[in-house]
């Protein structure tokens, strides 16, 4: 089959056609600047055909007609025809506690997602702007949503309720959802073939370190979700490039009183101008950060140290919560290239029987065992594949 996978945000749009079943990707790009004067890329074979800026894409509807443009291009095109795209895939954010599991897109499917918007207002309206997109250009193909907070809803009662009045969560769906969960899900489905546990994933307690720009960690235990860093929104957890993670609600309070800040101000504060950023002054790409920090760049080094504590107190709070770990995995941009930030992250959890080599650390974008022979905890690095997660999803449900 050949899938095409889509992640839509609110200017931008994603893409990969794949083959689910070899993983093979036979093209993929970016539509960028939707509604202002667009920018459209596309990659074929590992290369980079269009670049092309200045690409009239005044809604997202027009943007799919690029991607469709290209794939089918008689010169550059990886199809035929459109007839070789056997369905559409698509990511989107917040499916609340409604999805459990991914669906085919119907108006249920979509009302649901509209229903979710106050849980998710940046990403849901853009998802479904994708979805609705793709309906027009291709009627006939099946549509799949794919719920990046679907892996989270196993958790248990005690890990998503938060100590506020419960009426909140009654009437408001207010409760921790969690993020990233396509990433915690691929990557639970290999850590488990590489455990030899995917037939019987009973008792098996894995810490997920999804770290990048947008970072979170995911407890897995049994092969299921049992608590996730981020809650609500994707705010909460630890720092990250730009997000500020946990912090005391008392400090909004404080400097809304102080600077007048009005909800919105204070939340683009918290959501873009903080985490690594906000404390080293620098920059929010980690590669920056070490660099700054090498030339005696103290707030740098503060902005690191910061991280990589909070994300060790995490993997120190979910071994507690699960009774022990027996893995511990790194992904995403900073856990899958990030040798010395993997090795500072797990400087001090010894204690947990986890030793780390340094040789076997050297390593940076492809699937690696990182810990000792004698290692009571393994210690994995696996590179995430949410477009594969999304293609094998969509295969299934449209078969």
């Amino acid at each position: 089959m050949k899938i095409l996978v889509i992640n839509a945000g609110s200017s931008s749009l994603k893409y990969q056609l794949m083959d689910p079943d070899s993983g093979n990707v036979f093209a993929k790009g970016l539509c960028e600047r939707i509604g202002i004067d667009g920018k459209f890329t596309y990659k074929a074979n590992g290369q980079t055909i269009i670049d092309a800026a200045d690409c009239p894409m005044p809604t997202h509807k027009e943007a799919i007609e690029a991607v469709l443009s290209a794939l089918v291009d008689p010169k550059n095109g990886v199809i035929g025809s459109m007839d070789e795209i056997d369905a559409v895939g698509h990511r989107v954010l917040h499916g609340g506690a409604k999805f459990t599991e991914s669906c085919l897109v119907d108006d249920a499917c979509k009302d649901a997602i509209r229903e979710c918007i106050p849980l998710g207002p940046l990403h849901n309206p853009a998802n479904l702007m994708g979805i609705e997109a793709c309906q027009k250009v291709m009627p006939t193909k099946p549509q799949v949503a794919v719920f990046d907070t679907a892996f989270h809803m196993t958790m248990p009662a005690e890990a998503y309720t938060y100590a506020i009045p419960y009426e909140y969560y009654e009437k408001d769906q207010v409760r921790r959802y969690g993020f990233h969960g396509t990433s915690h899900r691929y990557i639970a489905q290999r850590a488990l073939a590489i455990l030899g546990r995917t037939e019987n994933p009973e008792g098996t307690k894995i810490i997920n370190c999804h770290l990048g720009n947008g970072s979170s960690l995911c407890a897995i235990k049994d092969g299921k979700c049992v608590d996730t860093t981020m809650g609500l929104g994707p705010l909460a957890g630890i720092p990250m490039g730009t997000r500020c993670g946990d912090i005391d609600a008392t400090i909004m309070e404080y400097l809304m009183g102080r600077y007048g800040y009005d909800i919105k101000e204070m939340m683009t504060i918290l959501n873009k101008k903080s985490g690594v950023l906000g404390i080293s002054g620098v920059s929010s790409d980690f590669r920056d950060l070490e660099k700054a920090e090498a030339e005696g760049n103290e707030r740098a080094h503060l902005a690191l140290e910061k991280f990589f504590y909070e994300v060790r107190k995490a993997i120190g709070a979910y071994a507690a919560a699960m009774g022990g770990v027996d893995a511990i995995v790194f992904t995403a941009g900073v856990g899958e290239n990030g040798v010395s930030n993997r090795a500072r992250v797990m400087k001090g959890l010894e204690f947990l029987g986890a030793k780390l080599d340094p040789e076997r650390n050297n390593t940076r974008g492809k699937e690696a065992l990182i810990s000792t022979d004698d290692s009571k905890v393994k210690v994995f690095v696996i590179p995430t594949n949410e477009e594969l997660m999304i293609a094998k999803d969509t295969q299934a449900l449209a078969k």
